[in-house]
């Protein structure tokens, strides 16, 4: 009975030191069990959204977003502290999938990561227009991300002539040894490495970018690997980071909630805009349960095997969605293009220069199982 009191009087002063702490500050609500396709209830874009009324500039939002990442990693560590020396006044910690790591090495380890998958690329071809891709997985909770990233290198590699041309970017427990993560500023290093070493000519070869993750109504695409202060990206910082390099050749495919938002900061005359949605709604089939998402299901397995044009695809897609959204009674997610009769022309003059290679199955990253059917079908 003593002991039991001694344990309850240091949770209450504990708990109370913790409350002390937490007064005033706004915080992530813990990820949520909504609806497919919805952005993790984390409280980025609210905060965005008012620090922007407030007037506050996007420094004093990182400051404020690392702010509550740190404080969140200190309750982290009080929860930890009261369940070694007061076992079994707590619940048990979720799990982890089994996957323990050191952040700090994590983090210390991006540069060697990010100039590893720079030195595997190949060299440009002189003369002539070759493609390379950047795909991007920013949520690290959900491995519907890493097995588009995957199958985007897979697909290119295999089907469009694109093998050695690919980076991925990706945040997910199982690959932090293999995979530079997916942050705002490795994406910058693998921009800057492509130009770099003769591996690309910004007046002949075509950026493609594959972003995929949650996405916020304010158009700010969430980038997250557990307690790691990692910043999201929004559609303004996304240009930025396009349009602060000399990269004429664009095609940017943005898979997220809300991602028709990035269309209008993204797209000029030699650029194409393709997003999973309108920017004012959701796209589907993210989630725990789930292994792609219907639109990397839609374009990428189904549209881009049975066809080599981007826009093809895209129609295919939009197709598609509008089908198994009707089928399952959701919201049209309506996917948006934006492109333009330079691009347009750019892309033919690529597809003319590749030897295009046979359809690629889909399987789930980490497996040898592949799915010759769509998880839609």
């Amino acid at each position: 009975m003593a002991q039991g009191q001694a344990r309850r009087t240091v949770l209450a002063l504990l708990a109370g030191l913790g409350l002390g702490l937490l007064l005033g500050r706004e915080f992530p609500a813990p990820r949520d069990a909504g609806p497919a396709g919805a952005p993790p209830a984390v409280a980025a874009p609210a905060t965005v959204a008012a620090a922007t009324d407030s007037g506050d500039d996007p420094a004093a939002l990182r400051a404020r977003a690392e702010t509550q990442v740190q404080v969140m990693a200190n309750l982290h560590a009080l929860y930890s502290f009261v369940g070694e020396w007061l076992p079994g006044l707590l619940p048990a910690a979720p799990s982890d999938d089994g996957v323990d790591y050191s952040a700090e090495r994590v983090l210390y380890d991006q540069h060697r990561l990010v100039d590893a998958a720079l030195a595997a690329l190949r060299p440009q071809t002189r003369g002539k227009t070759d493609l390379y891709v950047v795909a991007f997985a920013g949520d690290g909770g959900e491995n519907v991300f890493r097995n588009e990233t995957e199958y985007v290198e897979k697909l290119f590699s295999r089907r469009f002539d694109a093998a050695g041309r690919v980076v991925v970017l990706q945040n997910n427990p199982h690959t932090l040894e293999q995979r530079p993560l997916a942050t705002w500023s490795n994406l910058e290093l693998v921009l800057d490495g492509l130009l770099q070493h003769n591996r690309f000519d910004p007046d002949e070869d075509i950026l493609l970018l594959f972003m995929t993750s949650h996405g916020g109504e304010d158009h700010y695409l969430y980038v997250g690997m557990d307690d790691l202060p990692l910043d999201w990206i929004g559609a303004d910082d996304l240009a930025r980071i396009l349009n602060a390099r000399p990269f004429r050749w664009k095609v940017s495919i943005i898979s997220a909630c809300y991602s028709g938002g990035f269309i209008d900061t993204l797209k000029n005359s030699t650029s194409m805009v393709i997003t999973a949605a309108r920017k004012d709604r959701t796209s589907f089939g993210c989630g725990a349960e789930s292994d792609i998402t219907y639109f990397g299901d839609a374009f990428l397995v189904q549209g881009l095997n049975q066809t080599d044009s981007f826009r093809g695809a895209f129609e295919i897609a939009r197709q598609l969605i509008a089908e198994w959204e009707e089928r399952d009674k959701q919201t049209p997610s309506e996917p948006q293009i934006a492109s333009t009769p330079l691009i347009e022309a750019k892309l033919d003059d690529w597809r003319r220069g590749i030897r295009l290679g046979p359809p690629q199955t889909f399987q789930v990253a980490g497996t040898a199982q592949s799915s010759e059917k769509s998880t839609k079908q």
